[in-house]
Order: C-alpha cells, then sequence, then structure tokens
C-alpha cells in the first residue's frame, strides 16, 4: 500500500512548515497567548487566505476536498508550533456540523464565512454531567410556535469566549441519555440570557462555561431535523478527535527532537548525557512510540476517508486515540524528565508542548475512555 502524500498535500504540508518556521516561533506564541483573545486575528485572515480553512469542506461546499488524511497532514505540521489560532473549534467542529446538518441556505451563509475567516464559532456541546458521552444532553431547547426557548449550561466550550456565534447541542425531546431527540441551534453569542465565563485551560487555549437562561432562539436557526442531530455530531466529534491526535504527533515529534538535541549538549561527569547507553535507549523507546503511534493515526484517518461501515470507522478512531494516550505519556514524561528541572519552566518550549499533549489526551475523551469504546463496538 503506498502511503506516500500526494502532490497537493505535500503543497499543503510545505505551506504550513512554512508557516510555523517563519512565523511561529516560540516567544511568538507566548506574545499571542499574553493577548486579549488568546490568538491572532492576523495569523487567522492568513489562514484564510492560505485556504487552510477551506480543508475540513468538500468540494460541492467550495471546500479543498473534506479528506480527513489532508486534515492529518495539515493539524500535524500545526502542532509542530503548538498554534494556538481556533482552526479545530470553528473549522472542524461548528464548520463540519453546518455541513452535516444545515440546510442549502445555511451552508451557502456559514461555510462561505468560515472559509473566508470572517467569523469565530464554536460547538456548545458538553455539560458537567456528560463526560464524554455526546448523547447526554439535559440542556432543553422548548418550541413556542415559530421560536425555541434554551435553557441549560455548557463546559469547556473550546473557542467559547471569541465566538461571534454558539452551535449549542440541546434537547427537543425524550429523557437526558435518550439517542434521540438531540437538536443544533445557531445561536449569537451576545443574545439576552447568553452568560460566558472564559478561562485559559492548561495548555493555553480559550474555553468558556456557558449558560443559556431563557434564551429565544427562531426555529429557522435549528440546524437539520428537529431531533436527529446524534448521528452526524459523532462523526464531526470523531473527525475532530483525528485532527488533534494529528496535532498532538506533530507536539510529540518535536518534543523527540528538541530532547536528542539538548542530550548532545548537557554535560555529566565531563560528557553529553547523550553518550550514555541508557538515555539512548529511552529517546530510542520515544522514537518508536511516535512512529506507532503516526501509522495508526493514519490508518484512522485513511478509515474515515474510505467506504468502511460507520462502526468501524468509530472503532478505527477509538484504537488511534486509545493508543495515542500511551504515546503521549511516555514521550512526553520522558521529554521532562531528561531535560531536568528546566523541563518544567515556563521559559522553555517543552513545558507547553507537554501541557499541550497532556490537554489532548483528555480532549474527546482519553485514553480509557477509548480502549473501553473500542472494546463495545
Amino acid at each position: 500500500m503506498d502511503f506516500s502524500f500526494t502532490d497537493e498535500q505535500q503543497m499543503l504540508q510545505d505551506s504550513v512548515q512554512k508557516f510555523v518556521r517563519e512565523n511561529y516561533d516560540f516567544d511568538t506564541r507566548r506574545e499571542i497567548l499574553a493577548g486579549e483573545k488568546g490568538y491572532s486575528e492576523d495569523y487567522w485572515n492568513l489562514f484564510a487566505e492560505l485556504g487552510w480553512l477551506t480543508v475540513p469542506f468538500s468540494e460541492e461546499d467550495g471546500g479543498f476536498g473534506a479528506s480527513a488524511v489532508d486534515l492529518m497532514v495539515m493539524m500535524e505540521e500545526l502542532g509542530k508550533g503548538i498554534v494556538v489560532e481556533p482552526f479545530v473549534a470553528t473549522a472542524v467542529m461548528a464548520g463540519g456540523l453546518v455541513s452535516g446538518l444545515g440546510s442549502a441556505d445555511q451552508k451557502a451563509d456559514l461555510i462561505a464565512k468560515i472559509m473566508s475567516g470572517e467569523v469565530q464559532l464554536a460547538c456548545a456541546i458538553s455539560e458537567p454531567e456528560s463526560r464524554y458521552n455526546l448523547a447526554s444532553v439535559s440542556t432543553s431547547a422548548t418550541q413556542q410556535g415559530a421560536t425555541f426557548t434554551l435553557k441549560g449550561s455548557k463546559v469547556a466550550v473550546l473557542n467559547g469566549g471569541c465566538a461571534d456565534s454558539l452551535l449549542v447541542v440541546a434537547r427537543t425531546s425524550g429523557d437526558q441519555l435518550d439517542r434521540d431527540g438531540i437538536s443544533v441551534f445557531m445561536v449569537d453569542a451576545s443574545a439576552e440570557g447568553v452568560t460566558r465565563q472564559s478561562y485559559r485551560n492548561i495548555d493555553g487555549h480559550t474555553a468558556a462555561n456557558i449558560r443559556f437562561d431563557n434564551v429565544q432562539v427562531a426555529s429557522d436557526q435549528m440546524l437539520g431535523d428537529a431531533g436527529q442531530a446524534l448521528s452526524v455530531l459523532e462523526k464531526v466529534i470523531d473527525i475532530a478527535t483525528v485532527a488533534v491526535a494529528a496535532e498532538a504527533l506533530g507536539a510529540l515529534d518535536s518534543l523527540l527532537q528538541k530532547t536528542v538535541e539538548y542530550s548532545k549538549t548537557r554535560k555529566q561527569f565531563g560528557v553529553p548525557i547523550g553518550t550514555f547507553q541508557a538515555l539512548q535507549h529511552r529517546m530510542a523507546d520515544m522514537f518508536i512510540e511516535c512512529q506507532l503511534a503516526r501509522s495508526i493515526v493514519l490508518m484512522a484517518a485513511m478509515k474515515l476517508d474510505s467506504s468502511a461501515s460507520d462502526t468501524e470507522k468509530a472503532k478505527a478512531v477509538a484504537a488511534a486515540k486509545s493508543r495515542l494516550g500511551k504515546a503521549i505519556i511516555q514521550v512526553s514524561q520522558e521529554a521532562v524528565q531528561l531535560h531536568g528541572g528546566i523541563g518544567i519552566t515556563e521559559e522553555l518550549d517543552v513545558a507547553h508542548f507537554f501541557k499541550r499533549v497532556t490537554a489532548i489526551e483528555t480532549l474527546f475523551g482519553n485514553t480509557d475512555f477509548h480502549t473501553r469504546r473500542f472494546a463495545s463496538l
């Protein structure tokens, strides 16, 4: 089987590599994180100009092709720079829900704005009691004529504090854990009754806890048919899972390379620590873990692009996230330990790579969750 990239994928990879190398050094990233929004509007507009915001969308929607392998190529390179712009939240998650559920008019309006960089979106999915169960939805949407009233709370909404609009997952019928009865609504983030509490995650990315107190939403702001959104939501989250998994691959590769280089310069007993065989073995194990993780994430991306059944695709994603979690733990912790005390300081980028991959390990389901999910499918 040929695993080499196509010419288009190679061009995409080169484009992102050049951006990270020339524009996104560690000091620049720290300056961006110190800003009010936590991302660079100039770089977000550059993402649009370079066509990167089209990658998650199909050609029918005016995009690059919606290939999971294309997305993996891009996200791995972004991971090497631990880029903080809300690409996954806006383009992958919100864009995926609009593409999968929206009417022709909704798609024509919203997808064009996403790809041009005009709008910031966030998906309000998780609730305090839901853990990783997408069907656990207690936020309610009660219809009264041509209007729905939203009540409930959402937590850990990626990009929730900066978003112009929110895609809110709410229950229009059924009980809290029912698979049927789940709908998605487009809600203005500044609407009356919406309360946002923004914060920074451990990795510096922005998130928010959001309350909806009798928020009025017009019925034409519902995406798709009432109560039928869960299957599309699951597919979108699987794609987002592969995206952040690829980002973690890039970050782990950077951790490995930085650790190897450090071992060549850090001296103990008058010689570089990289000459110690015990440490060479540990770095070799780090390399093996990176390669194993890359193989299984690529397998999951290829499976998503194939004609396999939904169950087979979900199983591939679960396997990839489960195996990646083990790689994250071993590679990131070894990188910190081999650097010593400096490896956990704010002044060294290794600590920031460590924080990002640690956050990714729990994002969209941690290692234990996806191991159980794989076994159940």
